[in-house]
């Protein structure tokens, strides 16, 4: 597909432009509105595309804890045996908690780990079906009130029988920004796993103790231009990390319900490096 197409669609679900602007600017480069609406399906956000991972041999559990703004919600998986997990946050994209990162939980989970995906909505009541204006909801957050609730699913997890209390966080896009924001405002997190996130400024990267990898979309320019001052700053004050750029592949590369931008086969490698990191630095 057409680059400047993928392009738009980024700056449609991130800046972000009207529906009606999005839709004029596919129009003139797809030639026609005809071209524009039969492009659509092919680059936009569908959960019916989504791999399903089963629950088989697992405990599955929806959750609720006390926000700093009201009521959050959450969907945890874990292995079904019982026992102590390391547990990882699984933080999602600007859409909130979706079938699609239910998933990933899963995946993790199968993988060995007490896996919790809160949803950072949860506090605005009944939300709205469409991804544009669940994006729109996001605007009402604020960004300290985001990090606590995300802080205080550690808490959350500090409570329960299952969790032995060694911490992890993996987070894509608006979620990979807020893993890297846990990395410098959580001490006790061990590791933290942001894909395609927004980094954190350079003055506050010596307060980050945990180890961190990094993934990147080698096409993905917006968020790509941080990253040198990023990875300056952590080489500068010795934080351990690993960064991959996956040359060729968009932002959103891991999404499987993005047609256009998934990449199986970085979203496949991606992952065995990320579920190995995080045996690695929290144990399983």
């Amino acid at each position: 597909m057409d680059q400047r197409i993928i392009d738009l669609y980024d700056q449609y679900t991130h800046q972000p432009l009207s529906r009606q602007d999005f839709i004029k600017k596919l129009t003139l480069l797809t030639g026609s509105l005809t071209a524009a609406l039969a492009v659509l399906p092919h680059i936009e956000v569908n959960g019916a595309k989504a791999a399903i991972t089963d629950t088989d041999n697992l405990f599955i559990e929806t959750i609720s804890y006390a926000g700093v703004n009201g009521t959050m919600q959450g969907y945890l998986a874990r292995p079904e045996k019982k026992g102590k997990y390391p547990a990882v946050v699984i933080i999602h994209e600007n859409r909130g908690l979706n079938a699609h990162i239910e998933d990933v939980a899963r995946r993790a989970a199968k993988a060995g780990f007490l896996a919790l995906a809160p949803n950072i909505l949860s506090p605005l009541g009944p939300l709205p079906q469409n991804d544009d204006e669940l994006r729109a909801k996001f605007s009402t957050l604020k960004p300290d009130e985001n990090l606590e609730n995300f802080k205080r699913a550690f808490d959350f997890l500090d409570t329960r029988k299952d969790c032995n209390a060694s911490y992890g966080c993996l987070g894509f896009c608006w979620g990979g920004a807020m893993a890297n924001q846990l990395a410098v405002n959580l001490p006790r997190l061990k590791a933290a796993v942001p894909f395609y996130g927004r980094q954190p400024a350079a003055a506050d990267v010596p307060r980050i103790k945990a180890a961190l990898q990094l993934h990147y979309g080698g096409l993905d320019q917006r968020v790509n231009e941080g990253i040198p001052a990023y990875e300056a700053a952590l080489k500068e004050n010795k934080i351990e990390y690993e960064i991959f750029v996956y040359e060729g592949v968009n932002h959103a590369f891991h999404n499987d319900t993005a047609p256009a931008r998934y990449n199986e086969a970085a979203a496949r490698l991606a992952w065995e490096r990320s579920m190995a990191f995080l045996h690695k630095k929290l144990g399983a």
